[in-house]
C-alpha cells in the first residue's frame, strides 16, 4: 500500500488531483472555523462547553458532526453540506413520481446536467430555510438550551433584524460555496467531493472527542473505546465489501465476420446496496419534529404556558438519543429508507432488459420477466441484513449513551454513523486511486 501511494505521488496528473483535493479540504476546514458576522465567538464557545451534555447538544450532535462542529458554533459553513445532500436525495426520489425527471435521467449527460441544476436550486432553498431556523433558534435560546450568555451581539438588549439577516445570508452563501467546492473536487480531484468534505469534518472531530473521553473517563475507558472502534471498523469493512455475485453468461453472436460474446461474468449485488444514504436521511428527518416544536414554542408570545400533546410527546421521547422510543424510531426509519432507496436506485426490470438486449442470461433463469423476478427476489433477501446492519451500527452510540454515563453522544466519531461514512468514503477514494494506478500498470492499494 505504501509503494502504491508513492507511485500515485510520482504520477504528475494524479499528484495534482490529490494536492487539489487536499487544498479544498483545508479551505473547507478554515471556513468551518470562521464565525459569522454578529456572532459572539467567545460566548458561544463558553456555552458549548457548559451545555455539552444537554438535550439540545444531544439532538443536534449528529448534524453538528456532519458539519465538523461548525453548526453549534454558528460559523460561515454552519449549514455545511446537508442542504445539498438532502436536495440530491429528494431529486432522486422525485424521479419515481415525476415523469419529467425520469425522462431526464434516461437522456444521459445532458439530462444529468439539468437534474444537477435543479439540485443546486433546491439546495439554495433548503440552505436558506436551514440557516433561518438555526439563527431563529440561536436568537431565542433554543439552539443551546441553558446558556445565559449572548450568542448574538446585542441579544440581551434586543435583536437587530439587520444582524439576523446578515447572518442568514452569510450562512447561505457559505452553503453555496461548500456545494461549489464539493463539485470541484468531484470534477478535478479524487473521490466524491461532498463525501470527502463530510469525511474531513468527522476526522477533524476525532482528536477533540478523544481528548474529552481521555480527560473525563480515564485511560482505561479511552483504550476500550479505541478497541471497540477498531472492531467496528473491521466489521464495517467486512460488510461493505460483501456482495452477492450472480453469474451471467453471454451467448455467442456473429457481427459481420467476427464473433462476439461467449463470456462469463457476474452481476455484483452489495449487501449494503444503499450505502450511508438511509442513515443520513433518517438522521435529518428525526430531528425535524424537535426543530418544529422549538420554532412553535419560540413563535409564541410567552403568555400561554400550555403545550399540546405532540409537543409533550416530542419533549419526552424525541429529544434524548438514549430514549428507547427515539432509538426504535431511528432504527425503523433507517430500515424503511434502506428498502426505499434500494428500490429506486436498482431497477431489476431495467437490468433484465439490458442483459436480454446484449444476449446475456443467468444460468437456469429465462431471460426477460423471469430474470427480473429473480433479481428482485435476491435483492429483497440481501437488503434485509443490509438494513439491519445499517440500523445497528447507527444506533450503537445511542445504546451506549447511558451505559457509558457520558451525558452526550461523545463517542460519535469513534462509532456508528461516523465509521460508516469514513470507511465508505475511504474505500471509495482508494478504489478510484487504484483504478488510475492500474491504467499505468502500477500495483494498487487493494490486493
Amino acid at each position: 500500500m505504501l509503494s502504491a501511494f508513492i507511485s500515485s505521488l510520482r504520477t504528475v496528473d494524479l499528484r495534482r488531483k490529490i494536492l487539489f483535493t487536499l487544498g479544498i479540504v483545508i479551505l473547507y476546514r478554515v471556513g468551518a472555523a470562521i464565525p459569522s458576522p454578529g456572532v459572539n465567538y467567545p460566548n458561544i464557545q463558553q456555552c458549548i462547553a457548559d451545555v455539552s451534555g444537554g438535550e439540545s447538544a444531544q439532538i443536534y450532535s449528529l448534524i453538528n458532526l456532519f458539519s465538523g462542529g461548525a453548526l453549534l458554533q454558528l460559523t460561515v459553513f454552519a449549514v455545511g453540506v446537508m442542504p445539498y445532500i438532502t436536495a440530491s436525495i429528494i431529486v432522486q426520489l422525485l424521479t419515481v413520481v415525476i415523469p419529467r425527471f425520469e425522462q431526464l435521467r434516461k437522456e444521459g449527460q445532458a439530462g444529468q446536467a439539468k437534474m444537477t441544476q435543479y439540485t443546486r436550486y433546491l439546495s439554495i432553498a433548503l440552505a436558506i430555510l436551514q440557516a433561518t431556523s438555526i439563527v431563529a433558534l440561536a436568537a431565542n435560546g433554543g439552539l443551546l438550551q441553558g446558556c445565559t450568555l449572548d450568542i448574538i451581539e446585542g441579544q440581551s438588549e434586543g435583536l437587530n433584524i439587520f444582524t439576523l439577516v446578515v447572518i442568514v445570508l452569510v450562512m447561505t452563501a457559505g452553503a453555496a460555496l461548500v456545494m461549489w467546492m464539493g463539485e470541484l473536487v468531484t470534477e478535478r480531484g479524487i473521490g466524491n467531493g461532498m463525501s470527502l468534505l463530510i469525511f474531513a469534518g468527522i476526522a477533524a472531530r476525532i482528536p477533540i472527542e478523544g481528548q474529552t473521553i481521555l480527560e473525563s473517563r480515564g485511560g482505561m475507558v479511552f483504550a476500550l473505546v479505541c478497541v471497540a472502534a477498531l472492531v467496528i471498523i473491521i466489521g464495517v469493512v467486512f460488510v461493505e465489501q460483501g456482495q452477492r455475485r450472480i453469474p451471467v453468461q453471454y451467448a455467442k453472436r456473429m457481427v459481420g465476420r467476427r464473433m462476439y460474446g461467449g463470456t462469463s461474468t457476474y452481476l455484483p449485488l452489495k449487501v449494503n446496496q444503499a450505502g450511508v444514504i438511509p442513515v443520513i436521511f433518517a438522521s435529518s428527518l428525526i430531528y425535524i419534529p424537535h426543530l418544529i416544536s422549538q420554532l412553535v414554542a419560540s413563535a409564541g408570545d410567552g403568555t400561554n404556558t400550555n403545550t399540546s400533546w405532540w409537543q409533550t410527546f416530542i419533549a419526552e421521547n424525541l429529544t434524548n438519543p438514549a430514549d428507547p422510543i427515539y432509538i426504535a424510531m431511528y432504527f425503523g426509519l433507517i430500515v424503511f429508507f434502506t428498502y426505499f432507496y434500494v428500490s429506486i436506485s436498482f431497477n431489476p426490470d431495467e437490468r433484465a432488459d439490458e442483459m436480454k438486449k446484449y444476449g446475456g442470461f443467468i444460468p437456469g433463469i429465462r431471460p426477460g420477466k423471469a430474470t427480473a423476478d429473480y433479481l428482485r427476489f435476491v435483492l429483497s433477501r440481501i437488503t434485509l441484513p443490509g438494513s439491519i446492519y445499517l440500523g445497528v451500527i447507527a444506533v450503537l452510540p445511542n445504546l451506549f449513551l447511558e451505559m457509558g454515563n457520558t451525558g452526550s453522544v461523545q463517542n460519535l466519531p469513534f462509532g456508528g454513523t461516523a465509521v460508516l461514512i469514513m470507511v465508505g468514503v475511504g474505500l471509495d477514494t482508494i478504489k478510484q486511486i487504484e483504478s488510475q494506478l492500474m491504467q499505468r500498470n502500477y500495483e494498487g492499494f487493494l490486493k
